[in-house]
């Protein structure tokens, strides 16, 4: 087992899931994942946005409406182009990062705050859906949900036990805002239960995203759930990926404060990624500029 900041494409072919969680524990909070929306036309013509992003100096990469009943990434060839149809084996190959993907436990009893945004069947978290991510080789998942979606704590809770049957990778479970639900977002209770249920790390909101969090509660959370062997992730999902590089270096010291073991930064800017300065500008706050360059500078075939 290496630390995830020190590995190489070729340390992540074969890695298991209880080695790729250790090896993101071992980096001690200087892991960062980048997340971008694959319905999008990318940021730059004849590149995807994954590889952008990994070339700016994302660890992780996340592809945001990914329907895994009807893969598609805009910018890409069709799926049956690759071997085996399998785009996601196709981005592992171009980027050499470990994959993940969001399924999102939408629940349908509750009224959304405004319009109700209905996603595909292909973009649920179900038993289906969680088979097809581990045929395609996806590495992680995140139960979670896009803004309007209905995706509630009760739902991500439901979610767990299906997705620890059916999927061996990681499992990530929790919100980066409210889905389009009043419910609250930090709430240690459902946090607890997702590491309770097999979820491998949960999701908070990261401070100065969502309204009215702050350190010391995002603290007591992360203590808590490291507490029980779980992993925290700090995200930011309200856009603000877009904002100046003074500001992702707010959000990454308090990351650090309060003890996350990963930065995640959402896909809200141009081309429906982080803005790619933003993603090298986070990297380094949290890592320095050495642990920053090895990841931009490294081959592939390393």
């Amino acid at each position: 087992m290496k630390r995830l900041i020190s590995c190489y494409a070729s340390d992540f072919k074969d890695m298991t899931r209880e080695a790729f969680k250790q090896s993101i524990l071992a980096s001690e909070g200087r892991t960062i994942v980048a997340e971008t929306v694959v319905t999008a036309a990318p940021l730059l013509e004849g590149v995807t946005n994954a590889e952008v992003m990994a070339a700016f100096g994302a660890d992780l990469l996340v592809l945001n409406e990914f329907d895994v009943m009807q893969p598609a990434i805009v910018g890409m060839d069709p799926a049956e182009s690759y071997p085996g149809g399998n785009l996601i084996a196709e981005i592992k190959r171009l980027t050499g990062r470990p994959i993940g993907i969001n399924l999102e436990p939408v629940d349908t009893s509750l009224e959304v705050l405004d319009q109700r945004v209905v996603i595909s069947e292909g973009r649920q978290a179900t038993s289906a859906t969680f088979q097809l991510a581990q045929q395609l080789g996806v590495d992680f998942v995140m139960l979670t949900g896009n803004p309007s979606t209905g995706v509630s704590n009760k739902a991500i809770r439901q979610s767990i036990a299906t997705g620890r049957e059916h999927f061996k990778g990681l499992l990530f479970a929790g919100k980066m805002h409210g889905a389009g639900l009043s419910e609250k977002v930090l709430n240690f209770e459902e946090l607890q239960a997702y590491i309770e249920l097999g979820a491998d790390g949960v999701l908070i909101p990261a401070v100065g995203t969502v309204p009215g969090i702050g350190e010391d509660e995002a603290r007591s959370a992360c203590a808590a759930i490291k507490a029980m062997g779980g992993l925290v992730m700090s995200t930011i999902g309200t856009s603000q990926e877009s904002a100046d590089e003074a500001t992702m270096r707010e959000f990454g010291l308090s990351n650090k404060r309060v003890g996350s073991d990963m930065h995640h930064i959402g896909d809200g800017g141009y081309g429906r990624m982080p803005i790619p300065e933003n993603i090298t500008a986070l990297s380094i706050v949290v890592r320095g500029k050495r642990h920053t360059y090895f990841r931009m500078a490294q081959s592939l075939n390393r």
